[in-house]
């Protein structure tokens, strides 16, 4: 039994030195077409293939303990964040368009997990930055929305770094 209590704080101490940060792209945002128009064009909503992504990216998320929400200040990151928002009760903390060494620097202090929403010319920086290598060689293609990036920080003699690109709800078109 002393044995077993110790694997189960030894697991807790591991546990509680490491954090995940999740990004992602915003979803797939409403455009104009014929007979429909947008009342606001430079800040579109979600489609309603968006809001679908939307929630199954709080699925995908809601069992990772997610504490802090980061979007820029559009109307497509903000919704695609709040679903996991309503689910956490939590804010949504609103970051510049560009996410500069600044930003990645306040991520980068975090204990615990974030989710970070950008854009297709946005999340190679972020996830970059916290990575401290190029795993994203650029900007992601105009039609894919599919993608989550996941860095992993474990503080433990030293900080080891993991990054995994993985893929939530329905195919992008490209990826098809």
């Amino acid at each position: 039994m002393k044995c077993f209590s110790t694997n189960i704080l030894i697991c807790l101490f591991l546990t509680s030195c490491s954090h995940t940060y999740y990004v992602v792209r915003h979803a797939e945002k409403a455009v104009p077409s014929a007979g429909i128009t947008l009342s606001t064009p430079n800040d579109p909503p979600l489609s309603v293939k968006g809001e679908l992504r939307a929630n199954d990216l709080k699925e995908e998320l809601k069992d990772k303990k997610i504490a802090y929400l980061y979007a820029t200040n559009t109307v497509r990151t903000r919704s695609t964040a709040e679903p996991l928002r309503i689910y956490e009760g939590l804010n949504v903390q609103t970051y510049g368009p560009k996410p500069d060494s600044a930003f990645i620097g306040q991520l980068k202090r975090l204990k615990r997990n974030a989710l970070i929403v950008g854009h297709s010319n946005t999340v190679d920086d972020i996830v970059n930055g916290l990575s401290g290598r190029v795993e994203v060689p650029g900007d992601l293609p105009d039609t894919e929305f599919d993608n989550l990036f996941v860095i992993r920080y474990r503080k433990w003699l030293g900080t080891k770094i993991t990054y995994e690109r993985k893929k939530f709800g329905e195919a992008s078109q490209s990826a098809r």
